[in-house]
């Protein structure tokens, strides 16, 4: 499609967790796939500013540190700061904290469009409208499936892309027109939507056995007693192969190096290209984390859930469990115990599962996106 002129976007993010930072390279990879140059997306995170506090730039790694081994705390904290006091306080003073941050990004990239990934940006954005007079539209995308944070919804967004009916209504019923709020799904790589390449060529090109399932499991600093679970599977004789990703935990990944493995293994410490173990595997286990559940699912995996935040990841959890997609396995007897139902009678479960994971999957979230937002700042597409 051509357009009048070259369209530049902000894709703003965080890195707290890996999910906001996927989400926006997913949009940005959509955008260039979709529009090529006649569209610039440049991913910015507003905390990476070396004029942004410590305790708010240090946040991002800390809340890896503290949704483990701090769970209740973390979760309490959650919960107590979506109530309007308390978020109202909490914008404040991210207003405060960001503003000339904010102001600056905006004076510097001058985009047509802002798409923000990460909710804390919202207060010191509207103030920066406010106050500037210049309004870059602005779209949000919401990243978990269920209960969300309330600074997510802000009334300054041109329109707001969720995951779910439920998220679609806490928005509505935090003062979003319900026009502008769609159901998209959480973006993905645009690369989960090819199926070009058979599972096996992929398996064969990472080296996998073709003649045994693939059970990818998906770690990081975040997922509480992972080595615990793989010991046990470990030691299972089921007939399978294991492909674990650390996520860029060192500690993690030494411990897994240290194992005697009965299982065939691949060991990964952080993977770049994510979307090649996930197309090549069979089902995913991992913590429930809104991007990696969205990315499961676009791939039409089985998940088998091992670690939940109660508060923040509940959603996430719910939309696994309600589909038939997957299941929730909070010890390693419990996930033992799901593994052995899903493989036998030749794995008629897990075949089962992976269709119900395939029926809810949104492999084309982010090209949707894209093209709403390019849509919508240009007018027109011809």
């Amino acid at each position: 499609m051509k357009l009048d002129r070259s369209k530049r976007i902000v894709i703003l993010t965080a890195d707290a967790g890996f999910g906001h930072r996927k989400a926006a390279n997913a949009l940005a990879a959509a955008l260039q796939e979709a529009y090529g140059d006649a569209c610039s997306a440049d991913v910015v995170n507003p905390l990476d500013d070396r004029r942004v506090l410590p305790l708010l730039r240090n946040s991002q790694a800390d809340s890896d540190r503290f949704s483990r081994d701090m769970r209740e705390i973390f979760d309490r904290g959650w919960n107590a700061s979506r109530a309007a006091v308390p978020a109202a306080s909490l914008g404040g003073a991210l207003t405060v904290a960001l503003f000339n941050v904010m102001r600056d990004i905006l004076r510097t990239y001058r985009p047509d469009a802002i798409i923000n990934t990460y909710p804390l940006y919202h207060p010191p954005l509207a103030s920066v409208f406010a106050l500037t007079r210049r309004r870059t539209p602005l779209y949000t995308v919401v990243t978990d499936f269920g209960v969300v944070h309330s600074l997510w919804f802000s009334r300054a967004a041109a329109a707001c892309f969720v995951a779910t009916e439920k998220v679609r209504q806490l928005a509505i019923a935090h003062g979003l027109p319900p026009e502008k709020v769609l159901i998209t799904g959480i973006p993905v790589a645009p690369a989960l939507a090819d199926r070009s390449r058979a599972p096996a060529e992929m398996r064969a090109a990472l080296g996998w056995s073709l003649d045994l399932p693939v059970m990818l499991v998906v770690g990081s600093k975040r997922v509480q007693g992972l080595p615990d679970f793989l010991r046990v599977l470990n030691h299972s004789a089921l007939p399978l192969q294991l492909a674990v990703v650390a996520g860029g935990d060192d500690e993690l990944y030494a411990e897994l190096q240290r194992i005697e493995w009965h299982l065939p293994v691949h060991l990964y410490n952080w993977v770049a290209d994510m979307p090649a173990l996930l197309l090549a595997a069979d089902c995913v286990i991992s913590k429930a984390g809104g991007l990696i559940i969205a990315e499961t699912l676009a791939c039409g995996l089985p998940l088998l859930l091992i670690d939940v935040l109660p508060a923040q990841e509940k959603g996430n959890v719910d939309i696994v469990l309600q589909s038939g997609a997957g299941e929730l396995a909070l010890t390693p007897g419990a996930a033992l115990e799901v593994l052995y139902h899903w493989l036998a009678d030749g794995g008629a479960l897990l075949t089962q599962r992976a269709a119900n994971a395939r029926a809810v999957g949104r492999p084309r979230a982010a090209l949707d996106i894209a093209e709403h937002v390019m849509s919508q700042i240009q007018g027109s597409l011809s």
